[in-house]
């Protein structure tokens, strides 16, 4: 039988419980690294004013598909699957890449100067 992400981890298996009720999970999103490749911005990109404004350390909290008011868009577009997966119960994403198994350690798409965001899925109710 097939579930949505909604019901499931990522590898289709089921929580025990009731499927007509979703329980969102708050999800927090803190900045673990930022990398900045001048050699590839002097090379490659026109330049930017502004392009990241990400600080180490900075953390947001999601509470659905609603961006966290101050996240980087692009980041956002990058890590809302995830995060969507992570509150709606998705567990051990990709088989245990990661040792707490309601997390995930995502990048942002930015070639130039990615950005590492760590994933947690907290206890609280979105």
């Amino acid at each position: 039988m097939w579930y949505s992400i909604e019901n499931t981890n990522f590898r289709g298996e089921a929580p025990p419980g009731d499927f007509n009720r979703i329980h969102m999970k708050k999800v927090k999103i803190t900045v673990k690294k930022i990398a900045r490749y001048d050699d590839l911005i002097e090379q490659y990109e026109n330049p930017i004013e502004d392009a990241c404004f990400m600080e180490l350390g900075q953390t947001f909290i999601a509470e659905g598909w609603k961006k966290p008011e101050g996240l980087c868009d692009s980041a956002w577009e990058t890590m809302s699957p995830f995060v969507m997966a992570l509150s709606h119960g998705g567990t051990d994403l990709y088989d245990g890449w990661m040792k707490d198994s309601r997390s995930a350690m995502i990048s942002c798409n930015d070639g130039f100067r990615p950005v590492s965001f760590l994933l947690e899925t907290l206890d609280e109710e979105a």
